[in-house]
């Protein structure tokens, strides 16, 4: 069966330094994966490539049974179906509604659709009523689920999330962990960097543990 996404012999490096050799790792479609490690163990520099937005040194990789050529053509329309969630992510001094907006305008969204959606991101990841709102007077919590939002908007295939719960407190957290399975029953594919020790058992995630740039 053709994984959902399969990197072969990927390396990362700058200059001299080797900062990812993955000889073989695959991902399969509507699970929860997290990748777990120390700092500077891989895990943001594996989730820059498999967003499209870092070309390894070496490698390949295959998503959803396509080789990606890197070249801008190719990746603009494979991006459009994979989202990266920063862990501290950029939001514009206007309104939480501006913001998730922008990506959906990007993508010549109508706006009565651009409604629908917005309102729909921010009932799912508990902001409903938000919307007027200044984005840069919000908690770092609640920032962190704006970002969500303004991700679960574009419907991608693939979520990527680096550290989503650093900057949450306890509520955030546990309304975070009922909406990742509800995102995979919906048909989307997740994968989390995370340090939190008990985080991946809780979504029952499948654990890729990263050390020095490798698989452990």
């Amino acid at each position: 069966m053709t994984p959902f996404l399969a990197l072969h012999a990927i390396e990362k490096r700058y200059n001299s330094h080797l900062a990812l050799q993955l000889e073989e790792i695959r991902f399969e479609s509507r699970k929860i994966y997290s990748l777990v490690g120390s700092n500077g163990c891989g895990k943001s520099t594996l989730l820059q490539i498999v967003a499209l937005l870092l070309k390894p040194t070496f490698g390949e990789m295959v998503f959803q049974g396509e080789k990606v050529v890197w070249k801008k053509k190719n990746l603009l329309r494979l991006r459009q179906d994979i989202t990266l969630v920063h862990q501290s992510p950029y939001l514009f001094s206007r309104s939480v509604h501006h913001n998730i907006a922008y990506g959906l305008k990007m993508r010549g969204t109508n706006s009565k659709d651009q409604h629908r959606l917005i309102h729909g991101a921010l009932e799912m990841v508990g902001l409903e009523g938000f919307g007027r709102r200044s984005a840069r007077e919000l908690s770092g919590g609640e920032q962190q689920r704006v970002a969500i939002a303004r991700a679960l908007v574009l419907r991608p295939r693939l979520l990527l999330l680096d550290e989503p719960t650093s900057n949450m407190d306890r509520a955030s957290i546990e309304a975070f962990d009922k909406l990742l399975p509800l995102l995979v029953e919906q048909g989307m594919t997740i994968i989390q960097a995370t340090h939190s020790p008990d985080q991946p058992e809780r979504l029952n995630s499948t654990i890729i543990r990263m050390e020095d740039g490798r698989l452990a």
